[in-house]
């Protein structure tokens, strides 16, 4: 993203991206959320109108999920990777190729099984002869080589599997035959998991998971929006207008970055992240004994990066210490391990984290 026109005039605001409150002044390019010349304050105006728009796109086909949708653009514009979990017949696969076609970036869904080989995610080296009968290796790019991947059921393949989509998600590039090829940006992992259904899969390891922004939840719509849902299954299906291109959205990506993030709210995502640790003397007696790992610095990175998604997305110049307690949940729920103590009496990392949020006074 550095090689961006304008971006170079962009370098002391993301130095500086910790600060008190104060407006945002560094030029943006762009031609939607900042032509050239605006400042980042109207450009954070215009995403504001952009995020608006794409609501409106999607929920012309996924209706009764502006939650997990919220979420799941606080995630995209945040950079990072989204996991949802939710019973079959949700929209999930429908949601992430509706907002594939209203930013018009390329979409590839894998469906995960325990067959699934790592050259079917990445790609293989395939041998070829040309006229001459001279014989050479060409690599055959996989589905992982675009911008939005649905893993469907990714808990349903072998962690070898698993691993070769881990380092797609970490570096956005894939190995092949001692070669390494560099994914195309920007680049996003949408997984989804069954809650329910765990007799042949595979659970994701902690380091995986790790890899996740946010753990969507995925609920059944209200009686409302279920009534729209089953009338909607009787038309076809709306057409989308792109309202982003993937360029843009590099763009946007990085003014999320330069959102200025407060000293206190640092220090509240660190308060925050130390009483999930049942070793550490702040977190209380009651909670300590439910917990047996808590979640570590990246997690906190990556709270305060989706908080400034969250501003960004509001058209807000600096982050809340409401931004990061709103996400709390979504970020921190599958980055929390519960001691057996919680699983005998049920409780789970969102009540867990409920008292975190309440341990911790704003």
């Amino acid at each position: 993203m550095s090689g961006m026109p304008g971006m170079s005039s962009m370098a002391s605001m993301s130095r500086t991206s910790i600060m008190p409150d104060a407006p945002m002044t560094t030029p943006q390019t762009g031609p939607q959320a900042g032509s050239p010349g605006r400042s980042d304050t109207e450009a954070l105006e215009a995403l504001s109108r952009t995020h608006n728009r794409l609501l409106e796109q999607i929920e012309r086909r996924v209706v009764g999920q502006r939650e997990v949708v919220e979420l799941l653009l606080v995630s995209l514009f945040a950079g990072g990777h989204a996991l949802f979990v939710g019973v079959p017949g949700l929209a999930k696969t429908l949601l992430v190729s509706s907002l594939a076609e209203a930013m018009d970036l390329e979409f590839s869904r894998i469906q995960f099984t325990p067959d699934l080989m790592p050259s079917d995610i990445t790609g293989s080296e395939v041998l070829e002869q040309d006229p001459s009968g001279r014989r050479s290796f060409r690599f055959v790019p996989g589905p992982v080589f675009c911008n939005l991947l649905l893993a469907d059921e990714i808990n349903r393949t072998p962690p070898k599997t698993q691993a070769a989509l881990l380092q797609a998600m970490q570096e956005a590039k894939v190995s092949a035959g001692g070669k390494t090829h560099p994914l195309p940006p920007p680049f996003h992992v949408f997984a989804t998991q069954n809650p329910i259904e765990q007799e042949g899969t595979y659970p994701l390891p902690e380091a995986q998971l790790d890899r996740f922004m946010v753990e969507i939840l995925v609920e059944y719509p209200g009686e409302e929006a279920e009534r729209q849902i089953v009338a909607m299954s009787l038309d076809d299906r709306p057409k989308l207008d792109p309202v982003l291109t993937p360029a843009q959205l590099l763009e946007l990506q990085a003014l999320v970055r330069r959102v200025p993030v407060p000293a206190s709210v640092v220090e509240h995502v660190v308060e925050l992240l130390r009483t999930t640790r049942p070793q550490e003397p702040r977190c209380p007696p009651a909670l300590r004994e439910l917990l047996r790992w808590g979640a570590g610095p990246r997690a906190g990175q990556q709270l305060v990066l989706a908080a400034k998604a969250r501003a960004a997305l509001q058209g807000r110049e600096a982050v809340t210490i409401a931004d990061v307690r709103a996400l709390t949940p979504a970020v921190l729920r599958h980055r929390l391990v519960p001691s057996f103590a919680a699983h005998s009496r049920g409780v789970g990392p969102d009540e867990l984290l409920a008292r975190v949020l309440d341990a911790v006074k704003i």
